[in-house]
């Protein structure tokens, strides 16, 4: 009797332990051909380059390929659609703030739905916005003295509504009083950054890997950081040094799969990705091109995707924000 008893435990111990011996192997098989991150803006996007810093040593770790696709236009909500749509288990997404956070606020009849077809899988790296302007234009308070008097005259740049640099400036407008520039969508920050230097336009929040170098070239002036002081922009001071106050933002870059994307993928990807961005030489990498390595896990993505999307919905509706 003793003995059948002790067999009979041992069968069900190891039927309890067989799902996560199951889950483990499955991740052990995945990827099983090249894997493709679809990324929704231009080459040299600040999005592009993040992911290109990710994607090699990625490839090492999964033992495949990691090839990356640029798939740019509607601020990067092509490239988001076509990812929610994919079903190879092997293609994945770059995306930025506003494709999960806002895409679907502004726009109802969008393809996709930002909270019911995608996965979570990490949120790669963040960094300050840098708000600036042509080099001909005041520093500090002076600057915002002269954005008041331009008024509606003045525009702004971004790389489309809905994206980060389009609702920070509609929220700095309600912290500046009397700031009114226009906005201006452009199909990604090279074409915001050659209008700021032409003077076509007059100010834009821009990550600091696309607004420093022309900053330290003398192309364009630095009015201040969006998170206070910044390691990643020591020189420049915040926005508050200027006189404004209560404002706080940062521009994402983070990977996605599909809502179907296998259990194994899944697995495979929070084990190794998390390292892979946390490691010293893509910190290091990450850090010179502007941004602040995160490597979160896939709960601590979504968490965040869910705090700001209640911030954007509140910006959205108080400035009556809709497609242009």
């Amino acid at each position: 009797m003793q003995r059948r008893f002790l067999i009979a435990a041992a069968l069900s111990a190891f039927a309890a332990a067989a799902p996560a011996v199951h889950a483990q192997a499955g991740a052990d098989t995945w990827p099983t051909r090249p894997v493709r991150i679809l990324v929704g803006f231009p080459g040299g996007s600040t999005p592009d380059i993040a992911v290109r810093i990710v994607a090699e040593p990625l490839a090492k770790a999964l033992g495949q390929p990691v090839v990356v696709e640029n798939r740019a236009g509607a601020s990067g909500n092509i490239a988001a659609d076509q990812v929610a749509k994919a079903r190879d288990d092997h293609t994945l997404g770059a995306v930025i703030n506003g494709n999960l956070t806002s895409a679907k606020m502004l726009n109802p009849k969008l393809s996709f739905d930002p909270t019911k077809d995608f996965s979570h899988l990490s949120l790669l790296a963040t960094a300050p916005l840098v708000l600036v302007a042509p080099a001909d234009k005041p520093a500090g308070a002076a600057f915002f003295a002269a954005a008041r008097a331009g008024g509606d005259r003045w525009s702004y740049g971004s790389v489309g509504v809905g994206s980060v640099g389009h609702l920070g400036m509609e929220l700095l407008k309600t912290r500046v009083d009397g700031l009114a520039p226009v906005h201006i969508p452009f199909k990604g920050n090279p074409e915001v950054i050659t209008s700021l230097i032409q003077g076509d336009i007059q100010l834009s929040l821009v990550p600091p890997g696309v607004a420093m170098p022309q900053v330290r070239a003398g192309k364009l002036r630095a009015v201040g950081v969006t998170t206070g002081h910044s390691a990643l922009v020591p020189e420049v001071p915040s926005l508050a040094d200027a006189g404004v106050r209560d404002f706080v933002l940062e521009v994402w870059t983070a990977l996605v799969g599909p809502a179907n994307l296998s259990q194994a993928a899944r697995d495979r990807l929070a084990e190794v990705l998390p390292r892979t961005v946390q490691s010293a030489e893509v910190r290091q990498k990450l850090f010179d091109q502007g941004w602040q390595a995160v490597g979160s896990t896939p709960a601590g993505m979504k968490a965040r995707v869910e705090q700001e999307a209640e911030s954007m919905r509140r910006i959205i509706s108080a400035q009556g924000i809709r497609l242009e």
